[in-house]
């Protein structure tokens, strides 16, 4: 039975990492009965482990909940669960497109962050209704009032409204629920017109193939209706239409303003765009949705296998996962020093991060993962434009005009005393300061910086200088010009092609003796000499030296002349260098591994 639209409620939940989003949820759903006590566990609307011990939330997710208002009407309200992280921007911005309103979570003790203000003006921008919903009231350190006011001044929300609560006790979740009805409007939509709805998200199934989630905008979406999606340009046939609350309930249709999911045989997420408009093919709509855009990998590093036997492995891995995540990307490469492994492109560090830890749990992998790096945009003398995705594909620079490198806009919220520290950091990674405003005893920095300054490390050191108090936000504002320069690593006059990196010629030198004195740490020693260098072209920047494992040969002369002496050193001398020349250095894997973990890096 299809809902009375007036009755309906779409809605998202916008928080903070651990701003109490998931457990929200989770009160939501016990209290409208959508799960038993018994079925429920913590979290519901994270699947993956690594949902759950991280406390984020990966995927989006839907639940379906029935309510009894007050004024005794029953209600259907849509829940969309969205990650808060910055990687999965977009995917945010296609759950937000799709909803009226949104709760806007708030830790009572914490008070606003930067992902919360990123994605409330998301919200703002889809001319949502906000309803502030101040979080975790009953611990010690809660402050709802100075959070409230905190609200009103950095976001501009009025806060008369705010409904306080305490999801993990329980406490304020009724009151939650009748602000959602109160408040946020029902959609709009017209049932006789041609069908028109948005693809919110989809995920592989594997007993039913992709799942797709959808929002209807006009029109009726039924079993057996043949669908085109817009965007991609493919047909369908719809063979299945439910609703999760949150277990699956098969519906005979989906009308104007509900959120469903269907299936319709398809075996590639990778068919499905986050965003497309799906239609009726024997009666389309005019115009799809806007704001479609497909999503491009940002940061790209590459994966191999620590023992080579494992790379068919790897290969059919990374071909599961792609099913259930189609905005990752990966090619096959191979390193003289690493063997074969593969190019993987990823939206960000986070994604990079949750990719690499469910090949090594879920698939039982072992890898090495060489330093991340960002795309950069290489303008040619004979007037042609290039990708560039791998340090080690950079061409002469004889034939290069130009060089750009992608930039961000970050936003950072930090305490006063970190100040300081938090604008040398920035500055260090050739930052440009925009902005610098005071709330409620926080500063609000808003800083351009390079991408790939920010891939190496920045997060964990902003983490560490400011002990886990600043939080950090960004959005990309397209590439520009840079002085960069392709440094290679050589050991023993030999270039190490896994640890070639691009940096800006102004850095070079410090990130090269860096990396040289690192590898001079790593490396055993050897029965001779073996030189590291970093260099730049043909010019060596930074050197080290690892001093040969040497025998005593003096030690059986124990008198007489030193000219004999002399004479067993030089014909060691003679050895070593001759060993130098055919000898190969070994280099562990262990070396590379601790070498590209840029953790340590100043």
């Amino acid at each position: 039975m299809t809902a009375d639209i007036t009755r309906i409620r779409n809605f998202s939940i916008i928080a903070h990492i651990d701003h109490g989003k998931s457990t929200l949820a989770d009160r939501l759903i016990q209290q409208t009965g959508g799960l038993q006590a018994r079925e429920m566990t913590e979290q519901v609307l994270d699947n993956m482990d690594i949902e759950r011990e991280r406390g984020i939330t990966i995927k989006s997710q839907t639940v379906r909940l029935d309510y009894k208002a007050s004024d005794g009407l029953d209600y259907v309200l849509n829940l969309m669960d969205t990650p808060g992280h910055v990687d999965f921007a977009y995917e945010v911005s296609r759950s937000l497109a799709a909803c009226e309103g949104a709760l806007l979570v708030v830790d009572a003790s914490q008070g606003v962050e930067a992902q919360t203000l990123a994605n409330v003006y998301q919200s703002i921008e889809h001319d949502h209704e906000i309803v502030p919903v101040i979080n975790k009231v009953d611990l010690p350190a809660a402050e709802p009032e100075r959070v409230k006011a905190q609200i009103e001044e950095v976001i501009g929300l009025d806060t008369s409204n705010a409904v306080l609560a305490s999801a993990k006790s329980g406490l304020g979740i009724g009151d939650v629920l009748e602000a959602i009805v109160k408040y946020i409007p029902s959609p709009k939509g017209d049932r006789d017109a041609p069908l028109k709805a948005m693809l919110v998200d989809s995920w592989y199934d594997p007993y039913l193939g992709v799942v797709i989630l959808v929002r209807v905008i006009d029109g009726v979406l039924k079993k057996g209706q043949q669908i085109t999606m817009m965007q991609a340009g493919t047909q369908h046939l719809v063979d299945r239409v439910g609703v999760f609350r949150p277990k699956i309930e098969i519906v005979g249709d989906l009308g104007p303003g509900e959120v469903g999911f269907i299936t319709a045989q398809i075996k590639e997420v990778a068919q499905t765009n986050v965003g497309d408009t799906i239609t009726d093919s024997r009666r389309p709509t005019a115009q799809p949705l806007a704001g479609f855009k497909e999503v491009q990998p940002v940061v790209f590093c590459g994966l191999f296998p620590t023992d080579a036997a494992d790379f068919e492995k790897l290969r059919d891995s990374l071909g599961k996962l792609r099913l259930n995540d189609a905005s990752f990307s990966f090619e096959m490469e191979s390193s003289a020093a690493l063997g074969f492994g593969f190019r993987c492109g990823f939206l960000g560090l986070l994604h990079l991060e949750i990719i690499q830890e469910r090949l090594t749990r879920e698939y039982d992998l072992d890898l090495i993962t060489t330093a991340p790096s960002v795309v950069y945009n290489i303008h040619m003398r004979d007037g042609t434009t290039r990708e560039l995705h791998n340090p080690a594909d950079m061409p002469d620079p004889m034939q290069i005009e130009t060089i750009e490198e992608p930039w961000i806009e970050a936003v950072i919220f930090v305490p006063d005393e970190y100040l300081g520290s938090i604008l040398k950091l920035c500055q260090d990674r050739r930052g440009i300061q925009k902005n610098l405003t005071y709330v409620a005893g926080r500063a609000q920095v808003t800083y351009e910086l390079p991408l790939n300054e920010v891939v190496f490390d920045f997060y964990d050191r902003l983490k560490s200088i400011s002990r886990g108090y600043a939080s950090f936000d960004y959005h990309q504002i397209g590439h520009r010009e840079g002085d960069l320069v392709k440094m290679t690593i050589m050991v023993n006059s030999e270039v190490v092609d896994a640890l070639s990196m691009i940096v800006h010629r102004s850095q070079s030198e410090a990130r090269g003796r860096h990396m040289c004195e690192r590898m001079k740490d790593l490396i055993p020693r050897h029965l001779f000499k073996i030189p590291i260098q970093a260099a730049i072209g043909g010019k060596v920047i930074a050197r080290e030296t690892i001093a040969a494992l040497r025998k005593d040969v003096t030690a059986k002369c124990y008198g007489g002349d030193a000219s004999r002496k002399r004479k067993l050193l030089d014909k060691q001398k003679e050895g070593k260098k001759r060993m130098r020349q055919y000898g190969s250095v070994d280099i562990p894997q262990e070396a590379f591994i601790a070498a590209l973990r840029m953790g340590d890096d100043a």
